[in-house]
């Protein structure tokens, strides 16, 4: 296991403050804001902690605030409803006395069911996918210390790179991602954690890639608004998942972006969906990409 990936499994391991109150602690690192796929997973792992049966199924939440990375987050949960088959909670995220985030989320028990799904898109084995690590070396655009650094979740990205000037312009993304490092001795509850904070990493990226803008460029603001996962089946983080990405449209300062993970036996795990705001700060240098669908 990476000591990214030990960093990472250990603030989900958010300390238990009172009854259904928790604390969760950032990573040492420089950053202006909270991560939001850190405080989703944290949230998550709060709801949990009350359950007594079942696993995740769904979760809907609301980014609120930026976070603040330099103080610790109180996770309060709501016991909602406590139900047969399925349990119910909601999780307000705190700093400074205000709200950040809040999620609700459901866990069902496993129940005999119909069946059907839209096929695995086609994609090379990850296996021949060098890591992102390997790619950004090649890459002639600077890219900031963050995307340089060791990440818990191994990336391969299909085809060119989200932030690359060869890019294709479509507004989809295909990558392999999982836990790097063995996670069979956790819960399912800790990859359904990993999972949601890794979701947060690339997803957004689907809703640029069209345009001719940078996460570092100075012409627009972006951050996630909201974020929504279905969990159709248990998952292995530690497992290749194939991440198929899509952004339907961006309009009004906002973008959309879907998401779906697929395991190597080609079934759907997870769904997700995302809106993050696409502020534009600078319109005179900012003007859609060739090959922009509109």
């Amino acid at each position: 296991m990476t000591t990214a990936l030990e960093d990472l499994l250990a603030l989900l391991d958010i300390e238990t403050i009172e009854v259904n109150t928790f604390r969760g602690q950032h990573p040492h690192e420089e950053r202006l804001r909270t991560f939001g796929g850190q405080v989703a997973a944290q949230a998550l792992m709060a709801a949990g902690r009350t359950v007594d049966h079942g696993r995740v199924h769904s979760l809907h939440s609301y980014f609120l605030r930026p976070g603040d990375p330099t103080l610790p987050i109180l996770y309060e949960v709501d016991r909602i409803r406590d139900g047969r088959s399925f349990t119910t909670r909601r999780v307000v995220a705190i700093q400074h006395g205000m709200a950040i985030y809040n999620m609700q989320a459901s866990f069902h028990d496993d129940e005999p069911s119909l069946e059907h799904q839209f096929p695995m898109p086609d994609a090379p084995d990850p296996e021949t996918i060098p890591p992102l690590a390997d790619r950004l070396a090649e890459e002639p655009v600077v890219f900031d210390a963050w995307f340089k650094r060791q990440h818990p979740i191994d990336q391969r990205f299909i085809g060119e790179l989200p932030w690359s000037p060869n890019r294709d312009r479509e507004p989809r993304q295909r990558l392999w991602i999982r836990a790097d490092g063995d996670l069979s001795a956790l819960d399912p509850l800790v990859h359904a954690c990993v999972v949601t904070y890794a979701s947060d990493l690339s997803l957004f990226d689907a809703i640029l890639a069209p345009h001719a803008v940078r996460w570092d460029d100075g012409t627009f603001m972006g951050a996630s608004l909201d974020h929504c996962m279905w969990f159709h089946r248990p998952v292995r983080a530690d497992h290749w998942l194939l991440y198929d990405t899509d952004s339907p449209i961006a309009h009004g300062a906002r973008g959309l972006a879907r998401g779906f993970l697929f395991d190597r036996d080609g079934e759907l795990c997870v769904s997700m969906v995302q809106e993050g705001l696409v502020r534009v700060i600078d319109p005179t240098r900012v003007a859609s990409a060739p090959g922009d669908p509109r």
